[in-house]
């Protein structure tokens, strides 16, 4: 049985505090390493997709999980994100370059779309997003002369000081060392006044302006971080496609975006990343199964619609914390026995609660 104690103020700001979170995390980075010269093509192929998925969630977890801004439109700016990369490398941009600059439109974009969305929120920022969303994905199928329109694009292969990263190990290799430090980047940035300043939006807006802060330009800068981490991901995820079309950025990702954060954990980085492994294996595992199921069941068209409905609903019935949640309670049992309770999580019942200015 083993308690940790706070000592000092910057205990919860640590991204690894104690010596055995080192050695977890420096051995799942070996495994990582390990896997691509161990494991089939096919399933480092799929590996490399989840850290894609990872990064995206991470993007839409900053905006939704910290802010609690509801975004069902965030298929857009991993569009925005794939096709400047791709129109960028065409003209002859090297990668680096490329990269950032469609991350910095995705990020300007995410700034035009937040000014006007701050004076919005719950289900009209949400219907305002997925409005952003389906117009984004009209322009790309009729710009043609840029996006190639309906008939879709081919992606130039990623190059790297010189190096072809577009390989099934160098790709690999790259999204993995994308995705940790996107993780360090957030992490860092949430550690900050900055993430406690979102939480306190998310919270409760109305404390968080009488405490002075200033919750519409949070808020819009919450928009821009988002955008621009989730538009990284559009720039992996062309390479991982090598061809792009408009109808694979459609609703159907933003859905998904939306049950990897919710499922994940709402306001955590390891609940982005838990829940892109859950939705992003799943049609993986659907296709693997329906072989062996009834074929009355194995036929029907959606079963993997429903599927997601089905597993979103258990969550917010018997789990509204998450994966992530659960897997604290997990770590609690493991360094509490034989002393855990069960009532230790119970949620305490809210009364009331206000979010008016007067």
């Amino acid at each position: 049985m083993r308690f940790h104690y706070d000592t000092s103020y910057l205990d919860q700001t640590r991204l690894l505090r104690y010596p055995r979170d080192k050695l977890v995390y420096a051995s799942l980075l070996l495994v990582l390493a390990i896997v691509p010269f161990i494991l089939p093509r096919y399933y480092v192929g799929e590996i490399t997709y989840l850290f894609i998925m990872s990064i995206a969630s991470l993007g839409l977890m900053v905006l939704t999980g910290f802010t609690g801004q509801v975004s069902l439109g965030h298929s857009a700016f991993i569009a925005i994100g794939a096709y400047a990369h791709t129109w960028l490398m065409t003209l002859g941009v090297p990668f680096a370059v490329s990269a950032l600059g469609a991350c910095s439109l995705a990020a300007l974009i995410g700034l035009c779309i937040g000014l006007p969305a701050i004076r919005v929120s719950g289900l009209y920022l949400a219907m305002v997003t997925l409005a952003f969303s389906i117009v984004v994905e009209h322009v790309l199928g009729r710009w043609s002369s840029v996006t190639g329109g309906h008939s879709g694009v081919s992606v130039p292969s990623p190059m790297v000081f010189g190096l072809n990263m577009g390989g099934l190990v160098p790709f690999y290799f790259l999204c993995l060392a994308v995705l940790t430090l996107t993780i360090l980047m957030l992490h860092n940035l949430l550690a900050d006044r900055t993430g406690r300043a979102f939480i306190g939006i998310r919270d409760s807006e109305a404390a968080a302006a009488g405490l002075g802060i200033w919750t519409a330009g949070y808020k819009v800068l919450a928009f821009i971080v988002s955008a621009f981490v989730t538009g990284l991901a559009g720039v992996l995820l062309a390479h991982k496609l090598q061809y792009l079309t408009p109808e694979g950025f459609g609703l159907i990702l933003s859905m998904e975006l939306v049950l990897m954060v919710v499922i994940g954990g709402l306001g955590s980085l390891r609940g982005a990343i838990f829940g892109a492994v859950l939705i992003g294996l799943l049609p993986t595992a659907i296709s693997k199964l329906k072989p062996i199921l009834p074929s009355a069941v194995s036929g029907q068209f959606g079963l993997e619609t429903f599927l997601f409905g089905a597993i979103l609903a258990l969550f917010v019935l018997f789990e509204p914390g998450g994966i992530n949640a659960r897997w604290m309670k997990f770590k609690a049992l493991l360094q509490t026995f034989p002393l855990y309770r069960k009532d230790t999580f119970r949620r305490g019942r809210s009364y009331m609660r206000s979010e008016r200015y007067r």
